[in-house]
């Protein structure tokens, strides 16, 4: 049986091997696996052009997931060092990549991470759209931007993050609820300008069904942009970004009907009380399509620390719903991050994510956490290193400071619970 999406795969009862890689790192049941992605509540992004990338699926009864974002700016040029953050990525278990490139040869940059990562694979078609034709963003043209989003498609990107839901009446909300922080969303604020300057409705939102097919021909997974995501903890759960999420909603459902698979971009900045909230209306109002999420972060005084912020958000929005943690950096809002920085963004949401699936009882989940215990408790430390989510920094830790007893550190060095109630058991 021919299948053109993962999505129709499943409501034909088509296994396919995607479904099948999928099934070797979670503990769902096959049955279940398909059911929910027939019902449009798991997503398996994966690019018929993207040839080696290992399935991966995002959703309901899944383990929360984790992306990367990386990719060039007219600052920071060096596409050297964002392929070796790619390699870096990869080797620290992130689920997903998105090249987020602004500026320069996007296109050999984007083929090169297409050849070289097994993970799925996110672009903003929007962003490229500005660096390959140099326009005023007013200039571009409807064919421009479609022009755009085949090409990632045919490169192998596996899903698209399109800003559909910021129309004409969103821009209304705007104007009519002023925020703290305007737009923050670098793809909504464009879209917005070329709205407001060619008195147009969103091409992405008029010429939905187009985009449809493109992504229907490719299996090219929509992840629905929120492009008025609050981008402070004022501006958050107000009127503009109900009303998108409410947009996003309904072109959730038209895309269903072309079994075409679609995540929900959700926010941003929000108020730690206001996170469940959040969720329970992306759920309600989006009809249980996998949520993927920036954060959220739950302040906005920490620049610099601004990965432990979202990581708090994270946590709490995934036991409540989020399926998919986009990583946030200590460089957040300050700067193009380094390797460090997306080291340490890795760790944190990878923590984050980990720390949900154990509240959300994902099975085998706390496993990790119950063989890390053993290990302690036998102070069997080259275990606890290999068991470590960073072992690198943990031996390096341990290193750095070594005790006269190297059976105990140096916290409580010869006064060590752990080692005297060994001490009591043997006597």
């Amino acid at each position: 049986m021919n299948y053109a999406t993962q999505m129709e795969a499943a409501r034909k009862g088509i296994f396919t091997k995607q479904m099948e890689e999928v099934l070797r790192e979670e503990t769902v049941s096959k049955e279940f696996l398909m059911a929910e992605m027939a019902a449009g509540r798991i997503v398996i992004p994966a690019n018929k052009k993207h040839k080696n990338i290992v399935g991966k699926a995002v959703g309901n009864g899944l383990k929360t997931k984790v992306n990367v974002n990386l990719g060039v700016s007219e600052d920071e040029c060096n596409n050297h060092l964002e392929l070796e953050k790619v390699r870096t990525a990869i080797d620290m278990k992130a689920d997903a990549i998105m090249d987020l490139s602004i500026y320069g040869d996007t296109k050999n940059f984007r083929k090169k991470l297409v050849e070289m990562s097994p993970v799925m694979l996110g672009t903003v078609p929007m962003y490229d759209a500005v660096a390959k034709y140099g326009k005023d963003i007013g200039r571009m043209t409807v064919e421009d931007l479609f022009e755009v989003v085949v090409e990632h498609c045919e490169d192998g990107i596996d899903f698209l993050t399109i800003h559909a839901g910021l129309n004409l009446e969103c821009v209304k909300r705007i104007q009519n609820n002023p925020r703290l922080t305007h737009i923050v969303s670098r793809g909504g604020s464009i879209l917005y300008e070329w709205m407001l300057i060619n008195k147009k409705e969103n091409p992405f939102y008029e010429h939905f069904d187009r985009l449809l097919d493109i992504c229907r021909e490719y299996d090219v997974t929509l992840s629905l942009g929120d492009g008025l995501r609050p981008g402070s903890l004022k501006d958050a759960t107000d009127a503009p970004q109900i009303q998108e999420l409410l947009i996003l909603g309904e072109l959730t459902k038209e895309a269903w009907k072309k079994d075409v698979q679609v995540m929900i971009e959700g926010p941003g900045h929000v108020p730690f009380n206001e996170i469940a909230g959040n969720m329970m209306l992306e759920k309600k109002l989006c009809h249980g399509a996998p949520f993927y999420i920036l954060g959220p972060l739950v302040t906005d005084i920490a620049p610099g620390y601004d990965h432990i912020t979202s990581a708090i958000g994270g946590t709490l929005a995934a036991t409540h719903g989020a399926d998919f943690l986009c990583y946030v950096t200590p460089a957040e809002h300050l700067r193009l991050p380094d390797l460090q920085d997306m080291k340490e963004g890795i760790i944190a949401s990878r923590i984050a994510a980990h720390a949900a699936d154990i509240a959300n009882g994902v099975k085998g989940a706390i496993d990790w956490d119950h063989e890390m215990s053993k290990a302690r408790g036998e102070l069997n430390w080259e275990r606890m290193f290999e068991l470590a989510i960073d072992p690198e920094k943990a031996r390096e830790y341990r290193k750095s400071s070594s005790p006269e007893n190297e059976e105990v550190c140096t916290m409580c060095g010869d006064l060590c619970p752990i080692k005297r109630g060994k001490d009591l058991k043997e006597a």
